[in-house]
């Protein structure tokens, strides 16, 4: 990995000029952000499976609804990041294959800032809201 784009800030991006949207530096920055985001959720995922497994007894039935409750919060903040990882292992894709950073709709940039706010976003903010809109229209 060459080591400008280990030192690459999120200013430095910023800073960089249009014509240098996602250039090989830019695209190598949000591969090491997506691959991190990745292996965190992995390893909270890891952790979350031992906790579940170990099977504690309890004489008190309020312990063991708390224990319970716990582990249902648990399961669901892991099943968004399960989620997550689907949208971070597609955009690793457009990554790779030179999709990364445009709309998927339109094909207009998405935009450093947005992309900074959520790399794996895959459509502008306006294509997004469209999106948003016929979904609450249908639901």
């Amino acid at each position: 990995m060459p080591t400008s784009s280990k030192s690459l800030t999120e200013a430095a991006l910023l800073k960089m000029p249009a014509s240098a949207y996602m250039n090989a530096a830019q695209l190598e920055f949000f591969r090491v952000r997506l691959e991190a985001m990745r292996d965190e959720m992995l390893s909270n995922a890891a952790d979350t499976s031992e906790t579940l497994k170990e099977n504690e007894n309890f004489a008190d039935p309020n312990d063991r609804a708390t224990v319970e409750e716990e582990h249902m919060l648990e399961q669901r903040v892991r099943d968004r990041e399960r989620k997550l990882l689907k949208k971070i292992h597609s955009a690793l894709k457009r990554i790779d294959s030179g999709e990364f950073g445009y709309c998927l709709e339109t094909g207009d940039p998405i935009g450093l800032p947005r992309l900074l706010a959520r790399p794996t976003a895959e459509y502008s903010i306006e294509a997004q809201e469209r999106h948003e809109k016929k979904e609450r229209l249908h639901a």
